[in-house]
């Protein structure tokens, strides 16, 4: 009995001390910079993913469950709490940037995903109208955490143009993916499984993702927030008119989804006498020209991108014309064509210019990204919170048809505004406010730069900044190197 109680203790000790080693390379594995890079991209899909499909699975649930409890008011109560989320979500946005400027991009990831958790569990339990109001709003507080977050965590950590091009590229994909899977998800659910459980699968999954984050990024220990450069404040970066011509842009190409998503059911019962699985089914067939649109725009930066701004004029062009043949649609199958051309459109302009404003913050401002991606969210924002409420009165005042081509002219008339991006790749870098001595090399775009003005001055390069604030080098003595070390210590 004591040897087998002694090989008992030696085979558990062994097994203990595999488990020790398993944990440790893994661990190994975590901090390779490459891996990490690729599981915090992971990370940030999945939350952008969850709130996209959390934001348009309530579409064919909410309406029905709202008629069952026979609310007054009906059609008005629909639209404020499918607009209480963008609303919100515009408020909080420029708090939310600041702060993921101030304390980086993995604790305020950590808590959009902890709030987007309770609002999707809320969500799964709300029996009246003022708790599903709440837990909508919850969801656009949250959501002006992680989205802001993760988009700019991307930015920051994929610092080559191409790389960080392809990167963001992935995570649209991921948000036209939940957007668009999320109506056909949660109509099937609700019909066969009852309300909570889309709701409940949901919440499963944010919860995975959220301790993800916190085993990965270590939130609350990460002490490289502490050598983080004081970004540039939002109000500063909305006047620059780079940056004010990129977020015009990405508010005139969503209206025409914005305001489609409110308004396509009632025209398609009315003019072509649609069943349900067809007006729930009307927006997937886009998801694929949607990720064409990604993946073409992706490539197409990698060979020339300097054409950025001319891919986003392209864009806008498919918008426009496709949304002016919306009213043109006889039947269901023509109308998954302009709405295809709608959905490949968004994509050229959504992938060439989120990382023009990452690049446009590195070469005019401080290499900090909260702020510039709350930007480029309050404009999704302002999009998605004028749809709901505002659609539908146009279509009751002016109709129909006169919506979609006012949408798409709009696009059309605003594609040349994008040539005053045209020479944003010629720009140099500036210097930022705060120069330091890295001592762990660089992790994002802000610390690459200032490693390479330190190899330029070891170099015997002098960096100095014109009157135009235009980047010149000069040639200098070795003393007169050496008597400048100060600046960096």
């Amino acid at each position: 009995l004591q040897g087998r109680g002694a090989n008992m203790a030696q085979s558990a000790a062994s097994k203990l001390s595999q488990m020790g080693e398993r944990t440790k390379q893994l661990g190994n594995v975590m901090q390779d910079p490459e891996r990490q890079k690729r599981i915090i991209l992971v990370i940030v899909c999945i939350a952008l993913l969850l709130d996209n499909m959390l934001y348009m699975v309530i579409v064919p649930i909410i309406p029905d469950y709202l008629e069952e409890l026979q609310n007054g008011n009906f059609d008005l109560q629909i639209g404020v709490l499918f607009a209480s989320k963008a609303i919100l979500q515009l408020l909080v946005n420029p708090l939310s940037g600041t702060f993921i400027d101030r304390v980086g991009y993995d604790i305020p990831l950590f808590i959009g995903l902890n709030v987007m958790f309770l609002s999707t569990v809320i969500f799964a339990f709300a029996e009246n109208y003022a708790t599903l109001f709440l837990a909508r709003s919850m969801q656009g507080l949250g959501s002006a955490f992680a989205d802001t977050s993760g988009i700019a965590l991307i930015a920051d950590r994929y610092t080559e143009e191409t790389e960080r091009s392809k990167a963001l590229g992935i995570a649209l994909a991921f948000i036209s993916f939940g957007s668009l899977v999320a109506p056909p998800f949660g109509g099937v659910l609700y019909e066969f499984a009852g309300k909570s459980v889309p709701f409940v699968i949901l919440a499963c999954i944010c919860l995975i993702d959220g301790i993800l984050c916190l085993t990965v990024l270590k939130p609350f220990s990460n002490r490289e927030r502490e050598n983080m450069p004081v970004g540039t404040p939002i109000y500063k970066l909305m006047i620059d008119p780079y940056i004010a011509v990129v977020a015009g842009a990405l508010i005139v190409c969503n209206i025409p989804l914005a305001f489609l998503e409110p308004t396509i059911a009632n025209w398609m019962e009315d003019t072509m006498h649609s069943s349900q699985w067809e007006i729930g089914m009307t927006w997937f067939p886009a998801f694929f020209p949607h990720v064409l649109g990604v993946y073409l725009t992706v490539k197409l930066s990698a060979k020339y991108p300097h054409l950025q701004w001319f891919y986003g004029a392209i864009g806008m062009v498919f918008i426009g014309a496709s949304s002016c043949t919306v009213p043109a649609c006889k039947n269901f199958g023509q109308l998954m064509i302009p709405l295809c051309g709608i959905c490949f459109g968004i994509a050229f302009v959504d992938t060439a210019l989120l990382p023009t404003l990452g690049f446009l913050v590195d070469v005019r401002h401080v290499s900090v990204y909260g702020s510039v991606y709350a930007i480029a969210d309050i404009s999704y924002c302002v999009a998605y919170a004028l749809g709901p409420v505002v659609a539908g009165q146009i279509v009751h005042d002016l109709g129909f048809v006169q919506l979609n081509l006012g949408m798409g002219l709009a696009n059309v008339l605003y594609a040349p505004a994008l040539l005053l991006l045209k020479n944003v790749t010629q720009m140099k870098p500036s210097f930022s406010e705060r120069n330091m001595l890295l001592e762990d090399g660089p992790t994002g775009l802000y610390d690459t730069i200032k490693m390479e003005q330190r190899e330029k001055k070891r170099k015997g390069l002098c960096t100095t900044i014109d009157e135009n604030g235009i980047e010149t080098f000069a040639r200098r003595s070795y003393s007169e190197e050496e008597s400048s070390g100060g600046e960096y210590a």
